[in-house]
């Protein structure tokens, strides 16, 4: 017997980002951003970037960077090649390791009726924000998010520039700058 457990359509396109927070020993938190601004070109060689952060509230001595993949089998492709990478092993990440104490990712998918923007302007402050939601995704819940994420899409509150459901982590995220 089978069973389908989704409450709406399946992922209509393949292409997800990956949400990755990395916890920086606080003594190496400037050195880690400097070598990070120094060799981030070794892993951008690889796939695309979406942006990339240091947290100023919240969990502190935190980078947080969202990666672009077509499909699962690209981010395996991916990997696969940055573990065959010299200089991305001997230039970066043998030096970027001892640096970190911890890792996380998550896997995310724009919901249906986000669309992502490039921010405004480099730099600037950004505010990343989740929301428990009920199970079952945007079939159950996605007017209601919309309708609560775009309220804000204003001067004063910022601009949205992707909402997001997991497959993988901390549910329900949106992204927007702050003004």
């Amino acid at each position: 017997p089978r069973a389908c457990l989704s409450t709406g359509p399946q992922q209509e396109h393949r292409t997800f980002y990956e949400f990755r927070t990395y916890s920086v020993r606080p003594d190496q938190n400037a050195a880690f951003l400097k070598l990070t601004n120094e060799k981030i070109l070794l892993r951008t060689k690889h796939s695309e970037l979406i942006g990339y952060w240091s947290v100023e509230y919240g969990g502190l001595n935190q980078v947080f960077h969202v990666w672009k993949y077509d499909s699962y089998s690209q981010r395996a492709a991916v990997r696969a090649a940055l573990a065959q990478d010299p200089s991305w092993i001997s230039e970066y990440i043998s030096k970027a390791l001892p640096m970190l104490t911890s890792q996380h990712n998550e896997v995310n998918y724009l919901v249906p009726w986000s669309r992502l923007k490039s921010p405004p302007q480099q730099g600037g402050v950004y505010e990343l924000a989740s929301f428990q939601m009920r199970p079952g995704g945007p079939a159950v819940w996605g007017s209601a998010f919309q309708a609560s994420m775009l309220s804000h899409d204003f001067p004063g509150y910022g601009k949205l520039l992707g909402a997001f459901h997991s497959e993988f982590g901390l549910l329900n995220r949106g992204m927007r700058t702050k003004e």
